[in-house]
Parts: structure tokens; sequence; C-alpha cells
């Protein structure tokens, strides 16, 4: 083997080409694709504070009859295994009231997010155990990996990002924080809601807006993942030519296409010969292109009910002739011309209908 060929099997083994379709399917079947885990926290957390500033007195009411329930009722009875029991259903009521909304604007935030990023997929290729996962050498190399210290340092920015801009929000009302102690229980609690929320919603978006620039990245490092060689693509292209359903959906829209094109050529045909329930011939004459009738169209049971509906609609003439129509249907295909055996049976029929045409 000589510098060249090894050069040749270098280059088609690069991945350079675009993933092609089908690669793209499969890598979403084992459950591969772009997508950025922090999109879906960002979108979860602002849902949730955004629900939290436009639920505020809904929130406020259950979280003080959780409080009063707890400190005037319950601590001013008697510890019975009736009470416990009524004490545990009134506080999982509170608890479901309060909890049970904020859930479900977060798996809503959740599907939402994930939607958008990959679409509708449904796999259990990542939940399949493989012992690779537990090999000490490739955990070794994933921990100290280019992948690993590009999270290391999204992790940094994030945390100094957010923490920054909680800051700067906690510095600017840092007069209402000091002050706390200066206020009634109900007033210092609603500062310090107000404070918690403005704070989530500010992290949110600064997380939404890294998460964004994350998710761009995991899409830039997905496509350079399933980058596909030359040869990859040869056989790829190979294997699907040798898949049978592939074959058969080939063939059969082939099939369908030589169907079309046959039935356009019946409104030119001179004549259609018929059976008259199981064959049609269509069949014409043009002396420029063949020195003798051919045929432009044929089938047999529904195809041939196709033919002579389509002749009826353009006036093509048919003639009902049993032996002659199932003969040619046998030892003619169509574009070719007539054999020489019928020659005298088509003349006399072509002879006929040009003269129903002349008197038409």
């Amino acid at each position: 083997m000589n510098w060249l060929s090894l050069d040749l099997q270098y280059f088609s083994g690069e991945k350079t080409e675009k993933a092609t379709p089908k690669k793209r399917q499969d890598a979403k079947k084992k459950g591969q694709t772009a997508k950025s885990q922090d999109v879906n926290t960002a979108v979860i957390l602002l849902a949730v504070f955004l629900f939290l500033t436009f639920s505020a007195s809904y929130v406020g009411n259950i979280v003080f009859n959780l409080f009063h329930h707890t400190f005037e009722q319950y601590m001013l009875m008697d510890l019975t295994e009736n009470t416990v029991q009524v004490i545990t259903l009134d506080l999982m009521k509170e608890l479901a009231l309060l909890l049970g909304p904020i859930m479900l604007v977060a798996l809503v935030a959740g599907v939402f997010s994930n939607y958008v990023q990959v679409g509708a997929m449904f796999t259990t290729e990542p939940l399949q155990p493989k012992l690779e996962k537990i090999d000490p050498i490739k955990g070794f190399k994933r921990i100290f990996s280019m992948r690993a210290i590009v999270e290391l340092l999204k992790s940094i920015l994030k945390i100094s990002f957010i923490g920054g801009i909680t800051f700067v929000i906690l510095y600017w009302r840092i007069d209402e924080v000091l002050s706390l102690s200066f206020k009634s229980a109900s007033d210092s609690l609603t500062t310090m809601a107000s404070l918690a929320v403005q704070m989530g919603i500010a992290a949110s978006l600064a997380l939404l807006f890294l998460s964004i620039l994350d998710y761009l990245y995991q899409k830039y490092d997905f496509e350079k993942n399933i980058r596909m060689s030359k040869q990859d693509l040869k056989d790829e292209h190979k294997n699907m030519e040798g898949d049978p359903l592939i074959k058969s959906k080939i063939k059969q829209r082939q099939r369908e296409m030589a169907m079309r094109r046959m039935m356009q050529e019946v409104p030119q045909a001179d004549v259609v010969i018929t059976n008259p329930t199981h064959f049609a011939i269509a069949l014409k004459y043009d002396e420029n292109k063949m020195d003798a009738p051919y045929v432009v169209a044929k089938g047999v049971d529904y195809v041939a009910q196709k033919i002579k509906y389509i002749a009826k609609e353009n006036d093509v003439i048919m003639v009902e002739n049993r032996p002659l129509a199932r003969s040619l249907y046998d030892s003619a295909e169509i574009g070719d011309s007539v054999p020489e055996e019928f020659f005298k049976a088509v003349a006399e029929i072509l002879a006929y209908v040009y003269r129903m045409k002349n008197k038409l």
C-alpha cells in the first residue's frame, strides 16, 4: 500500500460531512439530541417565581392559615390518636393547596422547555444499563476531558453571574433589609417575600440568558459529534439500498409514476380494445413515430376499468374484441408496436375507428 492510498483512507475516515436525516433519526432514537439542562432549570424557576408574583395573595393567605392553625389551634389541642389524625390531614390539605399549584406550574414549564428543545421524543435507550458507564478508565477520561473543563467553567460563570446580580438587588434594597428589625412580623414577612421573589426572577432571567448560550454550544457540540465521514455516507447509502422496505417503497413509487404516465397517454390513443371487463389495450398509430400501431396503455381488472373510464371521458372510441385484447395484452408491452400476426385485425379496427371519426 503506497502513501497515496493511506492518505485517501485517512481523509475518507475523517468526519467532515453533516449528518444525514437517517443519522439524526437514529441518534434521536438513542436519546441523543442537542439539549441544555440549564434551559429547563431557568424556565422552571422563572415560571415558578412569576406564579408567586401574580398569586402573592393566594400564597400569603395559605401560609397565614397554616401558621394560624399551627400556633393558635393545634398547640392548644390535647395530643390523642384522633387529634393527631385531624392535625395531619389538615396540614396535608394546606400543604397541597400551597405546593400543588407551584409543582403544576413547574411541571408544565419543564415539559414546555423540553418540547421546545427536542420536540416529541420518547426512548428508553438512555435508561438501559451499560458496563462502559462504570468503567474506571473511561470515567477518569470523562473527568479530565475537555467537556468536563467546559462544564466547570460554565458552573463558575453561572455562580459569578447570578451571585453578582442577586448581590446588586440586595445592595439596592439594603435599607429595607436593615430596617426589618423595626417592622412588625407581617411587614417583615412581606418585605422578605418581595425581596426573595425579585431576586428569584432576576436570577432566573440571568440563568435563562446563560442557558441560551449553553444551548447554542450544546447544539454545536452535538452537530460535531454526529458528523459523518465520506465512507459513512457510502455505507449508509449502501445499507439503505439493500433494505427490503426501502426497495419495496422505491418500486412502489416507480410503479405509481409509470401508471400516471400511462394514464396520461390514454386521451391521445386512437382506440381502446376491450375484453370487455378484464382487459383493455389502448393503441395509437403515428406514422412519424412507428411504421405500425403501438401500445400506449394496457391493464387488467381495475387498471382496465380506469383506462376505459379515461377513454370515455376523452371520447376515445372503444371496441370490444375478446381474443384480440387478451392476445395483445400477453404479447406486447407499453411502447411496443403491435406484433405482425395482429396487423390485419388491428388494421380493420383502426379503419372502423377512422370511419366513425369522419362521420362525427
